[in-house]
């Protein structure tokens, strides 16, 4: 690949500098809008090999591991500490307005709430054992490569300043030459590690690696495969009043405090409602705060999620009742006869969104419906099927928990007309 000179007109939705050339648009990591840079391209994807004359926008990262000339490598974990707060917060909106004008939604965003560093309470790392010693970081941009990190600034001090912690656990587990996933999530109780990897422990080497982790007092549980290997402590995580036990490496919002507002503008849009459906619900996020005020019926397709909902319902005083449904809403979505006891609505899919649920909606009579959810594009698609079947939209307001990365969270609040 011989050396070439661009300049860089915008950012793409990945958060890479975009540069117009003569055979198509040439995507750059590390850029950012009218710089001039030196590349070494391979069709539409380029290697920053130098700033020959930078934005007055861009800012020295944090992180160490950050960008081309990282340590240890282009760790892939961040897209965007280069580049000015404000201006990076500016761009993180525009994706959800972008998103919304593709669908013909005109409607003004309520100002995005930012998110800080030290705020994210789950990490998935990747994990890999030499010949030394274990390999514990995140992948390197657009490669398998696994850059190890010392530091991690987005992360909660509760893993942050114990990545050594995670690397000797890590390290007891760790078998064979393939690389395994470390999900890491601070509780209330201690760190819960589950590790997935494609590697049994021998007897001999569970033991070994139980006595190990016992002798860290800031592990929670430690789990392999699901199974539970050590758990000094059970993990807590809260939802409201309720006190939830996480399903190992199971989904849980990455920041408690982007959770936190989230919860609450879902909870004081549906406040009025008198008996609510939680779709995609999880292990209750959203649930188990609505039932404070209302009845709710929690539908979900993971059974481990749907127990541990149910545990903590069950344990948690002062709740209305709880109900929960195992169902997979992308091949079956809740019909109309389904919605009909339902006055108050929230669903949170994953980044697919929820297509045929919402066509569904669509033709409910439901008064009130939040939509909540981790990709601009999908969320906009369901929202004009919502607004095609006569509900109103009222706001959307996007959350930035996922900080210097190009994903951003977005709530939206919608009632039927009439």
């Amino acid at each position: 690949m011989s050396a070439e000179t661009v300049d860089i007109r915008e950012l793409g939705a990945q958060g890479d500098g975009v540069a117009h050339t003569e055979t198509g648009p040439v995507f750059v990591p590390f850029t950012l809008p009218g710089e001039t840079v030196s590349i070494a391209r391979e069709k539409a994807k380029a290697t920053l090999m130098a700033v020959k004359s930078a934005s007055p926008l861009r800012v020295e990262p944090p992180c160490p591991h950050f960008g081309p000339d990282g340590e240890g490598g282009a760790c892939g974990g961040c897209s965007l500490q280069h580049y000015d707060m404000a201006a990076y917060r500016d761009w993180k909106a525009d994706l959800v307005r972008q998103a919304l004008a593709e669908q013909k939604i005109d409607i003004p965003l309520e100002p995005l709430i930012a998110a800080q560093p030290g705020e994210r309470r789950r990490l998935v790392l990747t994990g890999l054992r030499t010949d030394r010693s274990v390999i514990l970081g995140f992948a390197a941009a657009r490669s398998h490569q696994i850059v190890p990190i010392r530091v991690c600034p987005i992360a909660v001090p509760a893993i942050s300043q114990r990545l050594d912690t995670i690397r000797r656990v890590a390290t007891a587990v760790a078998t064979g030459t393939a690389a395994f996933r470390v999900s890491v999530l601070a509780t209330v109780s201690g760190l819960d590690i589950a590790i997935t990897a494609p590697m049994k422990l021998q007897d001999r080497r569970r033991l070994l690696a139980i006595e190990t982790i016992l002798g860290l007092s800031e592990i929670a549980r430690v789990t392999v495969d699901g199974e539970v290997l050590v758990e000094p402590r059970r993990p807590i995580i809260q939802f409201g009043k309720a006190s939830v036990t996480p399903v190992p490496g199971g989904f849980v919002q990455a920041s408690a405090i982007a959770e936190g507002h989230m919860a609450q503008i879902v909870s004081a849009h549906l406040k009025p409602s008198k008996r609510i459906a939680d779709l995609f619900a999880g292990s209750g996020t959203f649930a188990l705060r609505l039932a404070e005020s209302a009845p709710v019926h929690a539908v979900e397709n993971d059974k481990l999620a749907l127990a541990a909902l149910d545990a903590a319902a069950r344990a948690t005083q002062g709740l209305r009742p709880v109900t929960h449904q195992k169902q997979d809403l992308f091949r079956s979505p809740l019909m109309g006869m389904d919605l009909k006891p339902f006055d108050g609505l929230v669903f949170d899919p994953p980044r697919a969104g929820a297509e045929a649920q919402s066509r569904e909606l669509a033709r409910s009579s439901i008064r009130r419906i939040a939509a909540v959810s981790c990709n601009p594009t999908t969320l906009a698609r369901d929202l004009r099927f919502l607004i095609d079947g006569g509900y109103k939209l009222l706001s959307v307001q996007p959350i930035d928990q996922f900080l210097w990365s190009p994903h951003v969270e977005a709530v939206a609040l919608l009632e039927r007309k009439g």
